[in-house]
């Protein structure tokens, strides 16, 4: 083997090509440096002597199936300058470890594609040495995601298994970066954030949140200047939740007869957007039946379906005439529920609003939750918090595609 090949293929440039062996399966290519060393790596002194040599073997790409080594003589010196003995560094190899930096990105290629044990499997190496790789990588480069150029931010808690387990996720709006991940749910999860935030000197124009107390006095008092923007996803399965109760509500209530028959099984069918009913199963028409049998639930649901256009107003103040008038009319039904939502309503105004201002939403984070309960599933499930915080941190580079 030439040693320009070892260069171009096992990434060994400085070093001399000797022999090759194959060992119990393996093969083994066996190196020299080309020169001997001239100063201490500690000190940059040249008062040095040698002091033997040590015999290291590095796992790098394999080839077919069989894995591949690279063997070599490390020259030890003893410095007279800083009093050390230490190791020669090798250039091609991984400080302190066995496997070179080629295998190591070889590694880091497969794990965008295999699991840790398929890989591992795939290498013949163990699958806590796949783990090491990928977390290491993972800690250079995303342990501490970069703060200083956020401008616009999601935040909202996701659900991480059973046992309700939740983590409090910050999102970064235009990279589609998370950002933050914080341990459980509420303004406590956010605390170390704000603590980065402030170091980073970030200058934060607008923060989409759910309608949750704990995160609007959060950002409110950490993000003074900052607009905060409750979003059309929200706002629509908040009122989708209430129109449920309604008309579970009105299911009690309805006395035995065709009243109480057409309310069971239609809360899909209210909660679905009407051009979404599928018209060979004749859902628009069971639908009809039931608003036509109870004059409350069809307010409600009319009411729901006017609410979708707030945010296909013209101007914001267009908008807002919308939502007053909106209001008014849910409180002259006299339903108990559409009165506490216009109120509601009418509370976040401004903030809904903003909307207009900031077309933000977390609706990304939606989609993001989705990719970690994606990641989730493939592995089954994260013992290493850590590692788990390191992979969503790198989240927004992964690509799930349906194959086959």
């Amino acid at each position: 083997m030439s040693t320009s090949l070892l260069y171009r293929v096992f990434g060994i440039r400085d070093y001399r090509y000797v022999g090759t062996k194959f060992e119990e399966g393996g093969v083994i290519f066996t190196v020299v440096p080309r020169e001997q060393p001239s100063c201490c790596p500690e000190c940059g002194s040249k008062q040095i002597q040698l002091r033997g040599q040590k015999e290291r073997d590095w796992q790098t790409i394999p080839i077919g199936r069989k894995p591949v080594f690279v063997r070599m003589r490390i020259p030890r010196i003893s410095c007279s300058s800083c009093g050390r003995a230490p190791q020669m560094p090798v250039s091609f190899a991984v400080p302190q470890h066995s496997y070179t930096r080629a295998f190591q990105r070889y590694v880091l290629e497969l794990r965008q594609c295999m699991t840790i044990k398929d890989l591992a499997d795939h290498l013949g190496i163990t699958w806590w040495k796949v783990k090491d790789i990928e977390s290491r990588y993972l800690t250079r480069h995303f342990a501490k995601p970069k703060l200083k150029h956020l401008r616009y931010l999601a935040i909202d808690e996701i659900s991480i298994g059973k046992g309700h387990r939740y983590v409090t996720v910050v999102l970064d709006l235009e990279s589609g970066a998370i950002v933050h991940v914080g341990e459980g749910k509420g303004a406590d999860a956010l605390k170390p954030f704000w603590k980065r935030l402030r170091a980073s000197h970030a200058r934060i124009e607008a923060v989409a949140t759910d309608m949750s107390a704990a995160y609007i006095r959060a950002v409110t008092d950490h993000l003074p200047g900052a607009h905060l923007v409750f979003d059309r996803f929200h706002l629509m399965k908040l009122f989708n939740e209430k129109l449920s109760d309604l008309r579970r509500e009105l299911y009690r209530e309805a006395a035995a007869g065709p009243a109480k028959n057409v309310l069971k099984g239609i809360r899909w069918l209210l909660l679905r957007n009407q051009e979404n009913l599928d018209d060979e199963k004749n859902e628009w028409e069971r639908l009809q039946e039931a608003l036509e049998l109870n004059h409350p639930l069809a307010t409600a649901y009319y009411l729901k379906e006017e609410l979708r256009l707030l945010w296909e107003q013209q101007t914001a103040w267009s908008a807002g005439r919308f939502l007053d008038d909106w209001c008014a009319r849910a409180r002259a039904s006299g339903i108990r529920m559409l009165c506490k939502f216009a109120d509601t309503l009418e509370k976040h105004r401004e903030r809904i609003l903003a909307w207009y201002n900031y077309p933000i939403s977390t609706g990304p984070l939606e989609g993001t939750n989705n990719k970690i309960k994606t990641l989730t599933m493939m592995a089954y499930g994260f013992r290493d918090e850590e590692y788990f915080r390191l992979k969503l941190y790198a989240l927004h580079l992964t690509r799930y595609e349906l194959v086959g």
